[in-house]
């Protein structure tokens, strides 16, 4: 594919502010202060209008320098409304987000309307422009994404107990409040380098989306950030790349959407917290909960007809005890039968040794919690059933040794039913 010149500019600085973005929207992630970043980009908008009323000039340095100030006056304005007042932090968002954003409209209305203020360009801030991005661009979100960069990676285990422990931090003498300016800096910084790209308005998109598409994949920092990088970057990337091959296609909501892309991906099929995997994980369990409760079923009823677990039980008789259908019923005793743990007639089933097994096992979890309640806790014996159905379900043989031990090793529940025994009797 051959690329002009401007696209592969395009192309740079996109895949420049996602990695950069990705970074940071980790931390405002994590520190519950996303839409912190859709404030400083609003903030930093009457911060442009004054350095290039002040420059008459489009000169990136000084509508940069001008954002960077707007913005970090923004957020020293956030944190000492929510620190010196009674307003909370997500108020205090809000009020300097819709402040300073309304000061900026009235500059950048101000500015249409003087002489070549039509040329000026400013629009381009609220929407984002990629298309105008010079080298001399670029070049000023590299170095000040390199800066960022280094600097997480220079006070990365200070930003990480800022993230997690900022009490023990404290104690352990780290200057906490310092460390939150210098990552309110840094993100002031981010939000900066993307306004020109992404725009005011699809700032917190392009810090938050790849963080957040990340976060779903890891329990750790260093890996949440190095995904963060890799989305955001990919994302710019791909998002520009499509704007220069499409006709009339913006090329910041295209970037915002390849992200959002990832993001929904990542919330479908990421291990630990994919909702495919969640309901596949919820199904199992569901599944192994009814077998489970069928084999405690069996095991009742021979305990009925003193340990004999070897007659077959009608299936109407089982299909009463729960209210299940007979095909739901069928289905379980085919599952049951083909791991060995049921043999089934069209009359009815009975536990082989192994399943006799499992459901002595079942049964024994489900008594030792019932005494337990009734001794530890001290509820009534007839409000226990109900808690030891669930709990039956998740104890661990771990904790059910520990169970035993703690009851000093009984035999019967409270209901003087017999406790099974265990593997170490």
């Amino acid at each position: 594919m051959d690329l002009s010149f401007t696209a592969r500019t395009v192309i740079l600085g996109a895949s420049i502010l996602g990695i950069v973005g990705g970074v940071l929207g980790c931390f405002a992630l994590l520190r519950r202060q996303s839409l912190l970043g859709d404030a400083l980009a609003h903030a930093a908008l009457p911060g442009v209008c004054l350095a290039y009323m002040l420059t008459l000039s489009k000169n990136p340095g000084p509508l940069f320098l001008g954002a960077l100030v707007a913005g970090l006056l923004g957020a020293l304005s956030i944190l000492a409304i929510s620190r010196f007042s009674r307003i909370k932090e997500d108020s205090a968002i809000g009020i300097v987000l819709s402040t300073f954003f309304a000061v900026g409209i009235v500059l950048l209305t101000h500015i249409q309307k003087l002489p070549y203020g039509n040329q000026s360009g400013l629009d381009k801030y609220l929407f984002g422009q990629a298309a105008t991005l010079m080298p001399r661009d670029v070049f000023w979100m590299a170095i000040l994404g390199a800066m960022v960069l280094c600097t997480v990676v220079l006070f990365y285990k200070e930003l990480h107990m800022l993230i997690f422990d900022r009490e023990f931090g404290a104690s352990l003498g780290f200057p906490m409040r310092r460390l939150e300016i210098l990552l309110t800096l840094l993100l002031v910084t981010v939000v900066v380098v993307g306004l020109q790209t992404v725009g005011v308005v699809l700032m917190v998109a392009t810090l938050v989306t790849p963080a957040a598409a990340a976060r779903q994949w890891t329990e750790r920092l260093w890996v949440m950030l190095l995904l963060a990088a890799v989305i955001g970057g990919g994302s710019g990337t791909a998002g520009a790349l499509l704007s220069a091959t499409i006709p009339r296609l913006p090329t910041g909501p295209v970037i915002v959407l390849c992200s959002s892309a990832v993001l929904v991906l990542s919330l479908l099929v990421a291990p630990q917290r994919g909702l495919i995997w969640a309901w596949t994980r919820h199904r199992v369990m569901v599944r192994r909960i009814q077998e489970e409760n069928l084999l405690k079923d069996l095991y009742r009823w021979g305990e009925r007809r003193g340990g004999d677990w070897s007659s077959l039980v009608p299936w109407n008789l089982l299909m009463g005890i729960r209210g299940q259908s007979g095909s739901q019923l069928h289905r379980l005793a085919r599952r049951l039968e083909g791991q060995g743990m049921l043999s089934r007639s069209s009359r009815g089933g009975h536990l082989t040794a192994k399943g006799l097994a499992a459901a002595s096992h079942i049964v024994r979890k489900h008594r030792l919690w019932e005494l337990y309640l009734t001794r530890r806790l001290e509820l009534s014996s007839d409000h226990v059933h109900r808690d030891a159905d669930a709990m039956e379900h998740t104890l661990s043989d771990e904790a059910l040794a520990q169970l035993d031990e703690l009851l000093g090793f009984p035999t019967v529940d409270p209901h003087g039913q017999p406790i099974p025994a265990g593997s170490q009797r």
